[in-house]
């Protein structure tokens, strides 16, 4: 399109009526059992059924003709037991929990409250499941109404459902057959001009919504006929009104998420070597470190300091000194020096990254003891207590979606380290931590390995 140029309009078809809607009960339905024949009975309670009506029918006597419809005990406590096993059996996983109310993804992949497990308009000792097949259901009843009526219709199944940030239920198209069950608008341009890029209008739970205003809830009105829509059969149904789970932006409820986050933040944490170019916000870094430096710690000591070398001079002085420490090490070891050089060169790293953080372990409040053993041990710990403080740093920041690094480099060269950055004596250097952003952006957590590797249980 020229730069300026007014959108050309494309002529995309409105969902509306072209011109009046009806909305028709469909009354003296019988009470539904097992086996019955549902499009006998509709045939016969509306004789008047045309070309392009579309009979909505409640998915509960769907259920019961379908024989999805499970004995439980009739008293109240054992018939809630039964219930929410049948809700966790019929669910994929649980969305989201508040109090007794549990909000699931179900078998037929729908997110709802209770798997769609339903216990109103049934006998007291019965409960109802959703259909096995809604979409399939609704297929054959709109083959036995041309078979039986010698019309074509449109044929949605309902069920009622919570709607995101909205108060109350509305019934929804859980099966389709007959119908466009979406609108699509991308590409067309309203009479203002603007494009219309991502516009849907969810057509058959609309009718699904219109439908229960004549069905209702109290007065047996299981089926209903929506008349004077423009039906076109696209071969859609109603499981293509199913938001796929990786485009869903709330597919989790909070406290759900927040237990997987829990449960993954370790997993989240794994050693970034490339960075891109934006910088790191300091009070990103500044909350990970507080974070650190709640690590568990002997005799109620803060043994854990973090450097946060931020002048660009001093650290590239101090990263060159090492490196210049470390290859005279190589070259006096034996080594060739084209080898040592590219050795050496695996601590560009830390030169690279974004920002670089040196954590000590500093023994104040470390306990004296005669004995070397005993010494050993002491100093053991207050490095364990170091080390769980780095972790702590590495699992906070991938947290925040920022990586990092942990090289040991500097527990090679301690006296180096303190001279340059002008520390006391007993500050005994942990390693070096380069702090970016992944330069393939956020991670994902990796899988937990296998216990056996690593688990010894006596």
């Amino acid at each position: 399109m020229i730069e300026d140029e007014a959108p050309v309009a494309t002529p995309i078809g409105d969902h509306a009526a072209p011109h009046s809607l009806e909305i028709l009960p469909v009354p003296g339905l019988p009470e539904f059992t097992e086996g019955q024949d549902l499009a006998a009975a509709i045939s016969a309670g509306a004789p008047w059924l045309r070309d392009g009506d579309v009979v909505v029918v409640t998915s509960k006597v769907v259920s019961k003709v379908e024989g999805r419809v499970v004995d439980v005990p009739a008293d109240p406590e054992g018939r809630e037991a039964a219930r929410r096993a049948l809700v966790l059996a019929e669910a994929q996983r649980v969305v989201a929990s508040f109090r007794s109310t549990l909000i699931t993804q179900n078998r037929l992949g729908i997110v709802q409250a209770a798997s769609g497990v339903d216990n109103s308009n049934i006998a007291l000792d019965k409960i109802a499941l959703l259909p096995a097949d809604p979409d399939g259901s609704a297929a054959r009843l709109r083959a036995a109404l041309r078979e039986r009526s010698g019309v074509t219709v449109g044929v949605v199944i309902t069920d009622t459902m919570g709607r995101a940030w909205r108060v109350g239920q509305t019934d929804a198209a859980i099966g389709a057959a007959g119908l466009g069950v979406l609108h699509h608008y991308q590409g067309g341009v309203d009479s203002y001009g603007n494009a219309l890029a991502v516009t849907q209008v969810a057509v058959a739970d609309e009718i699904a919504a219109a439908a229960d205003l004549v069905k209702g809830k109290l007065g047996a009105m299981p089926v209903a006929v929506v008349r004077g829509l423009a039906v076109r059969d696209d071969g859609s149904v109603a499981a293509d009104l199913i938001r796929p789970v990786e485009q869903d932006l709330f597919r989790l409820g909070a406290d759900e998420a927040v237990a997987q986050g829990r449960r993954e933040a370790v997993l989240l944490r794994r050693s970034i070597r490339e960075f891109d170019s934006r910088p790191v916000d300091p009070t990103v870094l500044r909350r990970a470190i507080g974070i650190a430096l709640t690590a568990p710690a002997p005799h109620h000591t803060r043994p854990v300091r973090f450097v946060w070398l931020r002048d660009e001079a001093r650290r590239t002085r101090l990263l060159t000194a090492m490196r210049e420490k470390w290859l005279r090490d190589l070259l006096t070891d034996g080594r060739d020096e084209e080898w040592a050089r590219r050795r050496t060169r695996r601590g560009d790293l830390l030169f690279r990254a974004p920002e670089l953080v040196l954590p000590f372990m500093v023994p104040d409040g470390a306990h004296s003891y005669p004995d070397e053993r005993r010494s050993a041990a002491e100093h053991t710990m207050f490095t364990v207590a170091g080390g769980a403080a780095v972790q702590g740093l590495l699992v906070a920041l991938a947290a925040e979606d920022v990586g990092s690094c942990w090289v040991s480099s500097t527990l090679f060269c301690p006296d180096l380290v303190r001279e340059e950055l002008e520390l006391p004596a007993d500050w005994h250097p942990l390693g070096a931590v380069a702090v970016g952003h992944p330069v393939d952006g956020p991670q994902s957590p990796r899988e937990p390995r296998d216990p056996a590797s690593g688990l010894v249980e006596l």
